[in-house]
């Protein structure tokens, strides 16, 4: 393991480029896929004439179950771009019906829209430009809390057919397909990363999984890698259990540079990913919403919130001071006052914790309770819109985050930002990507 001398700042200094955003790998690599393939697309508006024409489409929304609740095109069915090979055909029966792939943005409505196309469907697809962003920016009205969204259970007679489709697609890309034997003795290997990923929804994975997989539903994982595997050039084993959704999301990470195999026998295999052995700080001792009310009416106790920014701003506890724990510094503590931590999870508050003692607090206690439980107990909650500050809320992307809530800015920010990424990265960048 090596540490990067003078770190980001370092980095930049040496005339090398930091991007911001999320997931910018994927979202890249998204990108360049639409440059490469030459993906179709419709606009907001024409896609909206067409549906008031009642023309023989669908659109489909890649996106997960819960992000489609939240918002979505009128009429469109949920069904992840991990599910489309298993499912479109249950879904569009017609072969001449119109498929409309959209996401929130552009990487999955890309993706999506380029899988029905590499598997060799006969309909015409598209993606929608800008998905519910573009529709938002259009001035038209999405809806909200729509719970429609494809069937679980698939007729195991149209399994093989689509099988054999999935196979004839990974051949294209050359994607491998190995036994239980090889994974376990990948797994075995201590001087190489290698990672179990069952690509099925989250209802099948809470249901029962290979000991030690992670649950890395296929269109999350094209979408956001970045957030499921933290380590670069490790081997990705995918499988679910009819071996065509592993298949198709192989297909697009290994164009992404990933070496991407499948796992013959699928949730039937015999295989066991070794369980991570974390840093385990020592716990904090911890309270109740009661023993946190008690404290306060006595005072003498210094309160720090390590929730995300914008949950403080929401509302918080009266007298708390906001910071993230690498800023735990800046707040000039009373070392031998005691301190109570605000947060939200028990291992965020353990390793903040840590990081107290090391700078010399000697009494820390914890407090994972919710705004609605402070007020039930009738303690005192402020918010405070405009406090932390813009500039110190490191931990939120605004035009990430706000494009969603009304705020055009931000979205037609996310927009250029998304669209210019293939103009930020240099040609050893580029490289990686291997399209065909």
């Amino acid at each position: 393991m090596s540490v990067l001398e003078d770190g980001a700042k370092g980095w930049t200094a040496a005339g090398y480029r930091l991007f911001a955003g999320v997931n910018v790998p994927s979202k890249t690599f998204g990108e360049l896929a639409e440059h490469f393939f030459d993906t179709p697309r419709i606009g907001a508006r024409e896609l909206a004439e067409r549906i008031g024409r009642k023309d023989d489409l669908i659109v489909l929304d890649g996106r997960t179950f819960t992000e489609f609740k939240k918002m979505s095109i009128p009429g469109a069915t949920c069904c992840p771009n991990g599910e489309l090979a298993l499912r479109v055909d249950d879904l569009v029966p017609s072969k001449s019906t119109t498929i409309v792939v959209n996401c929130a943005g552009r990487t999955r409505s890309i993706i999506g829209a380029q899988t029905l196309i590499n598997l060799g469907l006969p309909n015409p697809v598209m993606a929608l430009e800008n998905g519910t962003q573009g529709w938002f920016l259009a001035d038209l009205e999405l809806e909200h809390g729509v719970q429609r969204r494809h069937d679980q259970a698939v007729n195991p007679a149209d399994i093989e057919g689509r099988r054999a489709r999935a196979q004839a697609l990974a051949d294209r890309f050359g994607v491998e397909v190995v036994d239980e034997e090889t994974v376990r003795r990948w797994l075995s290997e201590a001087h190489r990363t290698t990672f179990l990923c069952d690509v099925r929804t989250p209802e099948e994975f809470a249901n029962g999984s290979l000991p030690g997989a992670q649950h890395t539903p296929g269109g999350q994982l094209i979408q956001a890698t970045d957030q499921y595997v933290g380590v670069q050039r490790a081997r990705l084993v995918l499988f679910d259990d009819e071996g065509i959704r592993a298949r198709v999301v192989a297909s697009w990470l290994t164009q992404m540079g990933w070496e991407a195999v499948v796992l013959k026998e699928g949730t039937a295999a015999n295989v066991a990913a070794m369980p991570v052995t974390a840093i385990q700080p020592s716990q904090p001792a911890a309270l109740s919403v009661e023993d946190l009310a008690d404290a306060l009416r006595r005072g003498g106790c210094q309160l720090v919130d390590i929730r995300p920014s914008a949950e403080f701003r929401a509302a918080h506890l009266a007298g708390a001071r906001w910071s993230i724990r690498p800023r735990l510094d800046r707040l000039r503590l009373a070392l031998d006052e005691p301190v109570i931590l605000i947060a939200s999870s028990p291992g965020i508050a353990a390793l903040a914790a840590e990081t107290l003692r090391e700078q010399g607090v000697t009494d820390v206690r914890v407090h994972c309770g919710t705004p609605e439980d402070w007020r039930r107990a009738k303690l005192s909650t402020v918010a405070t819109p405009a406090e932390p500050p813009d500039a110190d809320c490191i931990d939120f992307l605004f035009f990430v985050h706000n494009r969603h809530d009304g705020n055009k800015q931000a979205a037609r920010q996310y927009l250029e930002w998304e669209t210019n990424l293939v103009r930020q990265i240099d040609p050893q960048e580029r490289a990686r990507f291997a399209f065909r």
